[in-house]
């Protein structure tokens, strides 16, 4: 039993912390796929369109949607970690070429972090016995680039089903409403559906940002409302001419 609970608390935990390197890619696929969706439900509402209209325009818009914002995602994953060991393989061949100017450039960047005398000296030799230390050195001190370990696909694959999660939170009551009829306001409850589904993912943000609840908070629902506003009104124009 002890060993049965040890596996489960280091699965969990496992698990959590897969979700928190990960935590990016979702607040922000969740964040986008609220706003667009929603924004197609308000134009669509402003039109004056039907709730099977609607159902059919959101689930399209979030499966596309999804799908392109995931690939986005894991084309420029990708291409960041193929950029970054174009960079270290050329950093392996200059040690190897030109060794001293290599030594003189750690040198320079340890010297230029306050480092003077034998101190500096026993800096730059433990950095140049290590063939892989000095790449991973330089990578970081004179290109500025950090290696990005998660890999491109697990990337992509949390933004779309972050996106589809969250984005899918505007279309619900149009879809109980298409099994069941509601003598409702479809709209105003969908308003309020996405409303807290914005506080869920500006809450989550700012746990990302260490920034205030309440300001990420309000930041998420401001830009989520003025999507809406700005999709609800083009909507009523264009239905408004269309219909002239």
């Amino acid at each position: 039993m002890e060993h049965s609970h040890s596996e489960n608390h280091h699965g969990t935990t496992g698990f959590l912390s897969r979700f928190e390197t990960h935590l990016g890619e979702f607040v922000y696929g969740g964040i986008d796929g609220c706003v667009t969706t929603f924004a197609v439900v308000a134009g669509s509402v402003g039109a004056g369109l039907s709730s099977s209209v609607i159902i059919i325009l959101g689930f399209a818009n979030l499966l596309a949607d999804g799908f392109a914002m995931s690939v986005g995602a894991y084309l420029s994953t990708k291409s960041e970690k193929d950029n970054y060991q174009k960079h270290k393989q050329l950093e392996y061949w200059e040690i190897e070429n030109l060794r001293e100017v290599e030594v003189q450039e750690i040198r320079d960047i340890y010297s230029a972090k306050g480092f003077s005398g034998d101190l500096l000296n026993q800096v730059v030799e433990v950095i140049i016995s290590d063939k892989d230390r000095w790449v991973d050195v330089m990578m970081v001190e004179e290109l500025g680039m950090l290696e990005e370990t998660r890999s491109a696909f697990s990337i992509g694959f949390v933004t779309y089903i972050s996106f589809i999660l969250i984005g899918i939170i505007p279309l619900i009551i149009y879809v109980v409403d298409f099994v069941n009829p509601l003598e409702s306001n479809l709209f105003l409850i969908a308003s309020i559906l996405t409303a807290m589904g914005f506080i869920f993912v500006g809450w989550m943000k700012t746990y990302i940002t260490k920034t205030s609840p309440i300001k990420g908070i309000l930041e998420t629902l401001l830009l989520g409302g003025i999507a809406a506003l700005v999709s609800y009104y083009v909507g009523d124009l264009l239905e408004g001419l269309i219909n002239q």
